[in-house]
C-alpha cells in the first residue's frame, strides 16, 4: 500500500461480555505515520531489526524512502515502539487470521430436558432419542427432574430415572455432572464422548 495509503488504522479484538453472554468485536486505533503524536520513538524495521530511539521526522523519513508506513504498535512505552511496515497488508492479514479463528472457533450450546418421576416408558424413550440428537451434535444436555409436592421425599426415584437415562446414552455420552438436587429439581450434565 505505501505510505501514502494509510491514515489511520484498527486492530480488531474479541472479548467475551458477560453481561450480554457473548463474544463482542471492539476495535482498538494504532496510530500511523502523521497520526503519531510522540516526539521520539524506538523504531523497528521491516524484518525485525532495532534502529534505535529517532526523532518522529527521522523515522517518518526512514518509512518514506522504503515506501512503507510507521505503525506504533506500543503507545504506552517509553519511548513508543513504532514499526515500519506495509500497513495495508498487516490490517489484510489481521483480518484473515480473525476468519480462520472464527471458522475454528465451535460454539458448544447447553440443552434442557426435563423429565418427571412418574414419566411413561414410550415418553422416556423419546426423550432419549433427543438427548442423542443434542449429542450427536456436539452440545451438552442438561437432563432435569422435576420434583412437584411431597415428591421430593422420594428423591431416590429421580435419580435412578437420571442413571437410566444415562446408561441409555452411554455410548455417545460423559456424564460431566452427577446428578445433585437443587431446590425441587435433580439435574445432571451430559457432554459429547471424545473420541
Amino acid at each position: 500500500m505505501g505510505f501514502s495509503g494509510a491514515s489511520r488504522g484498527f486492530c480488531s479484538f474479541y472479548f467475551y461480555s458477560f453481561l450480554s453472554r457473548r463474544w463482542r468485536l471492539i476495535n482498538i486505533e494504532l496510530r500511523v505515520n502523521e497520526d503519531i503524536r510522540a516526539r521520539e520513538v524506538r523504531v523497528v524495521s521491516a524484518d525485525g531489526e532495532q534502529l534505535g530511539i529517532l526523532p518522529l521526522k527521522e523515522a517518518l523519513r526512514i518509512a518514506r524512502e522504503k515506501d512503507l508506513d510507521l505503525v506504533e504498535v506500543a503507545p504506552t512505552a517509553k519511548p513508543p515502539v513504532c514499526k515500519i511496515m506495509d500497513y495495508g497488508k498487516y490490517r489484510y492479514e489481521q483480518s484473515r487470521r480473525e476468519r480462520e479463528a472464527r471458522k475454528r472457533q465451535k460454539v458448544v450450546n447447553v440443552k434442557e430436558i426435563r423429565l418427571t418421576p412418574k414419566i411413561e416408558t414410550h415418553d422416556f424413550q423419546v426423550k432419549v432419542r433427543q438427548a442423542l440428537k443434542f449429542l450427536e451434535g456436539g452440545d451438552k444436555v442438561k437432563v432435569t427432574v422435576r420434583f412437584r409436592g411431597r415428591e421430593i421425599v422420594h428423591a431416590e426415584l429421580g435419580k435412578s430415572l437420571l442413571m437410566q437415562l444415562y446408561e441409555a446414552v452411554k455410548e455417545k455420552a460423559t456424564l460431566e455432572r452427577a446428578p445433585k438436587v437443587e431446590g425441587r429439581n435433580m439435574i445432571m450434565v451430559l457432554s459429547t464422548k471424545q473420541e
